[in-house]
């Protein structure tokens, strides 16, 4: 998986590594922080896009996130491509999980789905819902979702 910054730097080490390495600067520079992980997609013609960000917020200090870009030619339905938004946060969550708990950081998915039943996106909550908190990780849905719906929403669009 390649990972880059907002400012477009390539993160050329393991995204284990350079998060790791991030926990350890905010933690050394007095920060206390908190992850949340989500992802959004675009369907443009015959590819869906893929975004999913680790953002890390200091609390009271703004924040800073990497981001992963994929895309595929599957054509999903709108069930399908919320649960595997869900899907791809989830990999990264369990992959970093163990380094949040030893350095004692919160950590939350966001799911880029709607809690308003007459949205179709909402088709997908009750699963989402169940595969993040059987998972063991805490969980955020629209609106409530800024990860997904406004941080990884802004690199796919």
């Amino acid at each position: 998986m390649i990972w880059r910054k907002f400012n477009g730097e390539m993160i050329l080490e393991p995204i284990k590594q350079s998060v790791e390495e991030a926990i350890i600067r905010e933690h050394e520079a007095g920060h206390r922080l908190k992850v949340c992980i989500g992802t959004d997609s675009q369907v443009k013609a015959h590819e869906t896009e893929f975004a999913t960000v680790i953002v890390f917020l200091r609390e009271g200090r703004g924040g800073f996130m990497f981001i992963h870009n994929e895309s595929t030619q599957i054509n999903y339905s709108i069930k399908e491509r919320m649960l595997m938004e869900v899907a791809k946060s989830i990999e990264i969550a369990y992959e970093l999980c163990d380094l949040f708990t030893a350095y004692h950081v919160d950590m939350e998915v966001h799911a880029d789905i709607n809690t308003n039943p007459q949205f179709k996106s909402n088709e997908a909550l009750r699963e989402a819902t169940g595969y993040i908190l059987g998972m063991g990780f805490a969980f955020k849905a629209k609106p409530e979702a800024f990860a997904s719906s406004s941080c990884a929403n802004k690199i796919v669009n």
